[in-house]
């Protein structure tokens, strides 16, 4: 009896993927180091909120992270300013940071009562030592013994300096043909007394559906003027496919099963297999309660989850009609940066005719979606998870603005759009 309890758990160790990590991207949100888990950064008025403070207010962003190895290691950290498009703003640090140019990561803490060990590290900015001066994107680096080429880690962060009136409004798509499966966002800019003398070249715009930025859409030219007024309405532009409702499983409990949880197995290491997930690319929508792609690290067993949650081998597999010669399926969400590499990606199991992954993650409530991807490499995120105009969406929108004679590009204007709130 005790061997068919332990099957699943054997199989999908089999299934297991390497930590090979695909190229890189030094201004992006990345982890270098397969060791790293569990990154989190976000404004800590909000736990897993957008990485955004205000220039000059008393706002904290918290970057908090896993090192699975244990034991100390020698963390330095600095921030580099960059333009709308996540190019180095080629500054010198003295234009954009205050006091000092690099800093030690020395706030860190073991793990407690867990099956995993591993060291908790934890920063919070602007502190200090290291404080933006200017307004705009920023990347946060991390690496290690004071070595750039050792790079640990990276986050995008964003300083806004609120120069600029922002409206904007929801609306079903323009295409008669997409009406019912996306979803359309029109806003207006009011620059006021700002000094823009081409609104075209002084003024970028991003809008990005629930804070991914393989999402975002570029706007520079407005559908019309009015005065200081920018209107950008065209039928043909900020038109986002609305995807569905992420999937979503709880592991805050490892003594009993929760939302998604099929079988849960202690031993030497943890194991939870989740039930089969389905094809959800169906006509009809369907009202799910989900944190738009988000997790939460929580422990409902201990006393500080930072420190005494586990981690455990999350099992997931597909039911789907795609066979494996059409394309190969990854699992994302934020706590994989939405990444498509060899980490979470999923093979095919002939045996059971589904699509199976392992991931190593840390007890915590999870969103995850399917992103398909062909033969070509092409990725689709609506071919495993349907689109429908209903679902509910968070929208981010960035306006950057060039000052005349300047050689970087501030953020000066920020706002949230939901579907559901008006």
């Amino acid at each position: 009896m005790r061997y068919f309890m332990k099957k699943p758990y054997l199989i999908f160790l089999s299934l297991f993927i390497s930590t090979k990590i695909f190229a890189q991207s030094t201004y992006d949100n990345t982890v270098f180091r397969p060791e790293i888990k569990s990154v989190e950064f976000y404004n800590t008025a909000k736990q897993a909120s957008f990485p955004i403070i205000t220039l000059g207010s008393s706002e904290k962003l918290l970057l908090a992270f896993d090192n699975l190895r244990g034991g100390t290691q020698n963390y330095s950290y600095t921030l580099e300013h960059c333009d709308a498009n996540w190019n180095s703003s080629n500054l010198s640090p003295i234009d954009y940071l205050q006091n000092y140019m690099d800093d030690l990561v020395t706030d860190y803490s073991y793990s407690t009562n867990t099956v995993q060990k591993y060291t908790h590290y934890k920063l919070k900015l602007p502190n200090e030592n290291i404080a933006p001066k200017i307004a705009g994107n920023y990347i946060l680096k991390v690496y290690e013994d004071g070595d750039q080429s050792k790079m640990v880690l990276t986050r995008k962060l964003y300083v806004v300096k609120p120069e600029i009136a922002i409206s904007a409004e929801i609306v079903p798509s323009s295409d008669n043909a997409t009406r019912q499966s996306n979803q359309k966002i029109n806003f207006t800019l009011d620059y006021g007394s700002l000094p823009v003398q081409n609104p075209g070249g002084d003024l970028r715009t991003f809008l990005m559906q629930n804070a991914r930025s393989e999402t975002a859409q570029l706007n520079t030219q407005p559908t019309y003027i009015r005065g200081t007024q920018l209107i950008f309405n065209d039928v043909s532009q900020n038109d986002f496919p609305a995807g569905n409702e992420f999937r979503h499983f709880d592991t805050r409990t490892f003594k009993l099963n929760a939302i998604n949880i099929l079988h849960i197995y202690r031993d030497t290491a943890n194991t939870v297999i989740l039930l089969t997930d389905p094809d959800l690319n169906q006509p009809n929508y369907t009202s799910l309660f989900d944190l738009n792609g988000n997790f939460f690290i929580l422990n409902q067993d201990g006393v500080d989850p930072r420190t005494d949650a586990d981690y455990a081998h999350i099992c997931f597999t597909l039911a789907t009609k795609k066979s494996p010669d059409e394309g190969t399926p990854y699992i994302v969400g934020q706590f994989n940066d939405y990444k498509l590499d060899d980490n979470s990606k999923m093979i095919f199991d002939t045996a059971r005719g589904k699509f199976a992954a392992s991931l190593f993650l840390k007890q915590g409530v999870y969103d995850y979606t399917y992103v398909w991807t062909n033969k070509a490499g092409k990725a689709n995120d609506t071919a495993l998870e349907g689109s429908h105009f209903e679902t509910e969406n968070d929208y981010q929108l960035l306006v950057y603005y060039r000052p005349p004679s300047a050689r970087w590009e501030e953020l000066i204007g920020y706002k949230v759009l939901n579907t559901t709130k008006k």
